[in-house]
C-alpha cells in the first residue's frame, strides 16, 4: 500500500513495465496468496516437516519475488525480461527462478490435495464441502500457475526473437484468468467453513419454532437446517460459478 500511496504522488503512467502497478499488484496478490496457503495447508494431511519446509520456502519465495519488483520499480526499469546490465540480469534471472521455485511448492500442495479424491476423503479434512472447496481450489490455483508460467514462456520467447516493447505489451495477455483462479483457493474454503460455521452456530429447530424466539432466532434456525449435504451443494454451485468466472476471464485474456 505504500507504493500505492508513491503513485498518488508520483508523475508515472499506472500502466506499463516500469510502473508503481507492479510493486503494488504484486505486494497484495504475494500477501493474500501467502496467508491463505498459510491457512489451507492445515486442511492437507502431510508430513509436519516436509509441509513447514515447503512453507518456509514458499514465505522466502514470495519475499524475494516482491523486493526484487520492488527494487526495480523504485531503479525506474523493468523488472521481468530486463538484460540491460549485469544486474538486471541478475534480477530477472531471480525473479525467473523464484517463479519456478513457487510452481515448485504450490503443485506440490495441490497434488496432495488432489490426490485421492476418487476415494472420498483421499489427504484433505474436514467435511465434503471443505473438503471439495479445498481440491477445487488448489485445482484452480494450477490453472493460474500454468498460465503464469505460459506469460513468462511467451514474454521470453518475445524478448529474444521479436523486441522487448512487444514482449512487455503482449506477454502479460493472461493477466485475467490468472489473477482469478489464483485466488480460488481462499475464497472456496473461506465459503465452505463459513457455511459450516453458521449451520453450528444457529439455533436448534424446536428453538426456532419456539414462540419466545426472536427473529435472529427464526432466522438461524435456517441456517440450523443446513446439513452437510445442502453446504456441499451450496459449494457445488460456487466451484461451478467460479470456473465459468475463470473460463470467461480466460476468452478475455484471448480476444
Amino acid at each position: 500500500m505504500l507504493h500505492l500511496g508513491v503513485f498518488l504522488v508520483d508523475d508515472t503512467s499506472w500502466y506499463g513495465p516500469v510502473s508503481w502497478r507492479k510493486p503494488v499488484t504484486f505486494g497484495l496478490s504475494f500477501g493474500i496468496t501467502l496467508i491463505s496457503i498459510g491457512w489451507v495447508v492445515g486442511y492437507l494431511e502431510m508430513g509436519r516437516r516436509l509441509s513447514s519446509w515447503l512453507l518456509g520456502v514458499f514465505t522466502v519465495d514470495c519475499v524475494v519475488e516482491v523486493g526484487g519488483i520492488t527494487l526495480q520499480a523504485w531503479r525506474g526499469v523493468p523488472s521481468h525480461f530486463n538484460t540491460e546490465t549485469p544486474f538486471d540480469r541478475g534480477v530477472a534471472m531471480t525473479l525467473a527462478v523464484g517463479g519456478a521455485v513457487l510452481v515448485g511448492t504450490l503443485g506440490t500442495y495441490a497434488l496432495v490435495a488432489l490426490r485421492g479424491w476418487r476415494r472420498g476423503a483421499g489427504r484433505v479434512r474436514g467435511d465434503s464441502a471443505e473438503r471439495l472447496a479445498v481440491r477445487a481450489g488448489f485445482a484452480l490455483l494450477l490453472v493460474s500457475l500454468a498460465s503464469g508460467v505460459a506469460m513468462v514462456a511467451r514474454g521470453t520467447i518475445l524478448f529474444r526473437t521479436v523486441s522487448p516493447e512487444v514482449a512487455y505489451e503482449t506477454a502479460g495477455a493472461l493477466k485475467p484468468v490468472h489473477g482469478v483462479a489464483l485466488h480460488a483457493v481462499l475464497v472456496l474454503p473461506l465459503l465452505a467453513v463459513a457455511l459450516r460455521r453458521l449451520s453450528q452456530a444457529a439455533p436448534g429447530p424446536d428453538t426456532a419454532r419456539h414462540g419466545a424466539a426472536t427473529a435472529g432466532e427464526r432466522e438461524g434456525g435456517r441456517w440450523a437446517r443446513l446439513d452437510e449435504r445442502g453446504r456441499v451443494r451450496i459449494v457445488g454451485w460456487a466451484v461451478g460459478i467460479y470456473v465459468a468466472c475463470t473460463v470467461l476471464a480466460l476468452v478475455f485474456s484471448l480476444t
